[in-house]
């Protein structure tokens, strides 16, 4: 009588990868406490789930943490908390700034500047490189803007020649950091990107990033009481990303931990895995009115 074969081992299924990167004025260890019960949700359904968070490179002032004021509260700059920014933002004149404008009666005119955004994107560039593929990112505040970004520049020769065409109109040009020798870059595209409290880079320096639109499946969750990145201002990166989802949680600035709120970016990300995530059912969910997975 034939010997049976031997059972086929087990197999481990391969872990699910994601990006974090932390807010304005955070650290990888704050996010990492903030968005606990977001991992925990996350791993019931992925075990095998690996989440990297990523230092951003800038180490903050006093002066460039918003509110915070050091003669009020008497503390020297030496105890300045440990802040981190993937960039700072500062207004450029670009016109009528200098004294013959202003005899000439010209108004002055600025654009938003992002000092250190390249240092920043390098940030995670090196992350991927050492931890990577990754399968997603996912970015809160600063940090959901920086996430965004990160799905358009992983989109490939498309949006290289996005950014070479936008560079000719002034545009900041596509970044070094992620290049490399996946088809050119440094990775192939995500799977997805969630951006709770995201906004869009203004103005023509990182047009780059949003046209052609982001074509990377991207979940925007929004606060209704978010006083920091108002609604307005978060719909600009909506509106960037083809067919992007909106969540509203009835909350403010913050990563939400409410099992209304959870339930449903688990299932985006399940839908996203498994290539069920379709840009023609995006449609905008309240929370208190969505049934879940979407």
């Amino acid at each position: 009588m034939p010997s049976l074969p031997a059972p086929a081992p087990p197999t481990t299924p391969a872990p699910l990868k994601i990006l974090m990167l932390h807010g304005f004025t955070q650290t990888p260890a704050l996010f990492r406490f903030k968005t606990g019960v977001l991992s925990k949700a996350l791993k019931k359904a992925y075990p095998t789930l690996h989440l990297s968070y990523v230092a951003a490179p800038h180490r903050l002032h006093i002066a460039d943490i918003p509110g915070y004021n050091p003669e009020a509260l008497d503390c020297p700059v030496a105890e300045a908390p440990e802040a981190f920014g993937w960039w700072r933002r500062t207004d450029r004149v670009v016109r009528g700034g200098d004294a013959r404008g202003r005899e000439a009666g010209v108004e002055t005119e600025t654009e938003v500047v992002y000092e250190g955004i390249e240092t920043g994107l390098a940030a995670v560039a090196d992350c991927i490189r050492a931890e990577g593929p990754f399968d997603g990112v996912m970015g809160f505040s600063q940090g959901a803007t920086a996430a965004a970004m990160v799905a358009s520049l992983l989109e490939g020769r498309r949006r290289k020649e996005a950014f070479e065409e936008a560079e000719g109109r002034g545009g900041m040009p596509f970044p070094n950091s992620f290049l490399g020798d996946v088809d050119g870059f440094v990775q192939g595209p995500l799977k997805f990107a969630v951006c709770y409290s995201g906004f869009r880079g203004p103005g023509r320096l990182y047009e780059g990033f949003y046209e052609p639109k982001i074509g990377t499946e991207v979940l925007s969750v929004l606060g209704q009481l978010d006083t920091v990145v108002d609604e307005v201002r978060a719909r600009q990166l909506v509106d960037a990303c083809e067919g992007g989802r909106v969540l509203m949680h009835p909350g403010g600035h913050f990563v939400p931990s409410q099992k209304l709120s959870l339930d449903p970016v688990v299932g985006f990300v399940k839908q996203c895995m498994e290539g069920k995530g379709t840009k023609e059912d995006a449609e905008e969910e309240r929370v208190e009115d969505m049934d879940v997975p979407f």
